[in-house]
């Protein structure tokens, strides 16, 4: 843990759709999509006509008839992301990678160390990501992390944006409250209920009023941001707390068994991906979006840390049936599934497997798959059906 004075927040513009434009010059300057059926990503000239992320793929289309489609092409994304952090890693050693187009960088010991401002060191960063790896990157500076990436998303595309220790509040106040991390659709829906539009507003409230308004946690949240009070620092080398994966749907309906499917799908990647972390975990959590766009979560604690599938899969499918009735009635957009409160696979309780499959079954399978590719062995259950290609993941 390091104090920290100047953060850079780094974040690479509409990533997945840059690599497109860089890779085919007939793309550059047009608006293009990244993803047939969802949107995995759109660039700032399909954005313009009102295109998303997570959008289904016929309703960008209307909103853009003349958008380039183009199928994910995730190795060139993860080539782009690791050529990326070399820059990063060879401009501080204090790097926390948040997502593969993303991170927090702290540079007040190289500005003790060589006297270049923040700005200087954020503009050569600029520089040397356009040149060595030719994808635009913008780059917010200041005090605390939440300020520095409010920045980022201000200067957005392709910009520098520096936030001085004394124009903080200056900078933070007329902004509107969706600018504030973590406040979604739904608290700023709330917020704009009671009058509120910018952060100024918020911060004129006292904590006790927030608190009462949205809970406690985030009122407490909210307060603090609002005065751009953010003790956390830049946590080199972090491990990811979870690991997930979820797919998106579209908008018609799906039958009971093919939702279920999907979700055996998911659990399937999950624990690959954490055995291949080497990670354990106790908490697994099922995501859902609804056709109304509202979002639910549910939860469970498993007795054991583990990453052994069928046991994650039979706490999910629990999850999934519960929340059954909330499906049929409201539409389901997106499933997801994370496998939380995560340790190192060495530190797992060894048990006797009585009752279910031993561990070696799954690591067979995960060498297989590395070997001859991830369709070389399936589950009976996904055969015949298109599996959603893995998303590319931020080294843990």
């Amino acid at each position: 843990m390091f104090v920290s004075e100047s953060i850079l927040h780094a974040d690479l513009d509409s990533f997945y759709a840059s690599v497109e434009q860089r890779d085919d010059p007939r793309l550059r300057g047009r608006p293009v999509i990244v993803g047939g059926g969802v949107v995995l990503a759109a660039s700032y000239q399909a954005k313009a006509h009102g295109v998303r992320t997570a959008m289904g793929g016929a309703q960008a289309r209307r909103l853009c008839p003349g958008a380039i489609v183009v199928p994910p092409r995730f190795e060139a994304y993860t080539e782009a992301s690791r050529a990326v952090f070399e820059v990063f890693h060879d401009t501080t050693p204090l790097v926390e990678g948040l997502s593969i187009d993303e991170a927090f960088l702290e540079v007040g010991g190289l500005r003790r160390l060589t006297g270049e401002t923040p700005e200087r060191i954020a503009a050569r960063l600029r520089a040397r990501v356009a040149e060595q790896v030719g994808l635009p990157i913008t780059v917010g500076v200041a005090r605390t992390k939440f300020l520095a990436k409010v920045a980022s998303r201000v200067a957005k595309p392709d910009g520098l944006l520096v936030v001085p220790t004394e124009g903080e509040l200056a900078f933070l106040h007329p902004l509107p409250v969706r600018m504030l991390w973590g406040v979604g659709e739904v608290t700023a829906g709330k917020l704009h209920g009671w009058g509120i539009t910018t952060v100024a507003e918020v911060a004129e409230l006292t904590e006790a009023t927030l608190v009462a308004l949205l809970g406690r946690a985030s009122g407490r949240h909210l307060h603090a941001l609002a005065h751009n009070r953010d003790p956390r620092v830049v946590q080199p080398g972090r491990r990811r707390g979870s690991i997930g994966s979820q797919r998106a749907l579209g908008r018609r309906p799906r039958p009971w068994a093919e939702v279920e499917t999907m979700l055996i799908g998911l659990v399937d990647r999950v624990t690959r991906r954490m055995r291949a972390a080497e990670r354990i975990g106790r908490t697994v959590t099922l995501r859902l979006r609804f056709a109304d766009y509202t979002r639910a979560t549910r939860s469970h604690t498993m007795a054991e840390a583990t990453a052994h599938t069928q046991t994650v899969l039979t706490s999910a499918r629990t999850l999934l049936r519960a929340a059954r009735p909330m499906i049929d009635s409201r539409g389901l957009t997106l499933i997801g599934i994370a496998v939380g409160n995560l340790a190192e696979a060495s530190t797992g309780q060894l048990t006797l497997p009585f009752d279910r499959p031993p561990p070696e079954l799954d690591t067979a399978v995960d060498l297989a798959r590395t070997r001859f590719g991830r369709t070389a062995v399936t589950r009976g259950v996904l055969l015949g059906r298109e599996l959603d290609a893995d998303m590319p993941m931020l080294p843990d």
